[in-house]
């Protein structure tokens, strides 16, 4: 084991390619998975693979045998699920139940310290196949969103170094805010990719992910280590006539590219100019392509601090 943890008797509520893929790791740091909820063909099949020999029984059974129970469903199943662990007795003072949603913190957990069970929101930031793939990524270094009440804090720490990661601690009231902008990077992320690779198809590009790989691995390890600065091409030049032939471009053959086209130029606009990058006198050309007047306000952190809210509250201390 990576910690001080004693070993924990681990019940997974979820054997999907999240909560098998923390079972394992779990599991490699010297804990034991005793039980898990396989429901469908495919959580099963990964069950078998990742969990080999653990027992596939009823979500009560499962929380009975365990002295962590971790929850890892879909956002919108968890409440009803906590509710069915208290109701149906399933729960005893002292357990832990930890769920792995990047959406919700402790407030969904609150019926299971009715119970004196303890709540914890452990939520590892990054994508999952459900395959061994997620064990290697998981030992490379993964952050955490983290929630968790003072009594919990050490114990959060020691699983997320048991499972190779570093904490981030999330304060309740800012657990949306995290899980949007985890969302609007990662998932609007393969969004944007596959329009562009629509397009290029369009355009008659035979290898499309060849001519962009390079291209995105290159924009996103400057956006990470330089910010606003690594923002190119035409609009953070001001280059309005190129714009409006993209424009024209894109209303030609898909116009259903043609909104996020022009909110994503339009946020770039707002960024470089915020930043100084662009004179707001000289945008003006773009921003009347752009069909807006003026740009928009940018509120950034500075890079490498870690603003807090006023009144931040459990789980949000640094």
């Amino acid at each position: 084991m990576h910690s001080a943890v004693n070993r924990l008797n681990i019940g997974i509520i979820g054997a999907g390619r999240v909560g098998a893929v923390l079972g394992a790791a779990l599991v490699t740091a010297g804990h034991r998975v005793v039980a898990a909820v396989g429901v469908s063909t495919a959580s099963k099949s990964r069950a078998e693979q990742l969990l080999p020999g653990v027992a596939l029984l009823p979500a009560d059974q499962v929380a009975a045998s365990a002295d962590l129970v971790l929850l890892a469903v879909p956002d919108d199943v968890l409440a009803g699920l906590v509710n069915g662990l208290v109701e149906t007795r399933a729960l005893r003072p002292g357990q832990i139940v930890a769920h792995t949603s990047g959406a919700h913190g402790l407030a969904v957990l609150a019926p299971v310290t009715t119970v004196g069970a303890r709540p914890l929101a452990l939520h590892p930031a990054m994508t999952f196949t459900g395959t061994a793939v997620d064990l290697q990524r998981l030992a490379e270094g993964v952050s955490f969103g983290v929630t968790a009440p003072d009594g919990l804090r050490d114990l959060a720490s020691s699983l997320v170094a048991d499972l190779g990661g570093q904490v981030e601690w999330i304060a309740e009231e800012r657990r949306p805010l995290y899980h949007a902008a985890l969302a609007h990077g990662a998932n609007h992320l393969a969004t944007l990719v596959n329009e562009a690779l629509d397009r290029l198809r369009d355009a008659g590009v035979q290898r499309p992910e060849q001519v962009l790989a390079p291209l995105l691995g290159a924009a996103l390890d400057n956006s990470l280590r330089l910010g606003d600065a690594a923002i190119t091409g035409p609009v953070s030049r001001g280059d309005a006539g190129t714009v409006a032939k993209h424009l024209q471009a894109l209303e030609s053959v898909a116009p259903e590219s043609v909104p996020p086209y022009l909110a994503l130029a339009r946020r770039t606009a707002d960024r470089v100019i915020a930043a100084g990058r662009l004179r707001a006198m000289d945008a003006e050309p773009l921003l009347d392509v752009l069909g807006t007047t003026h740009p928009q306000p940018v509120i950034a952190a500075p890079r490498g601090s870690r603003r807090r809210a006023k009144g931040s509250g459990t789980g949000g201390k640094p």
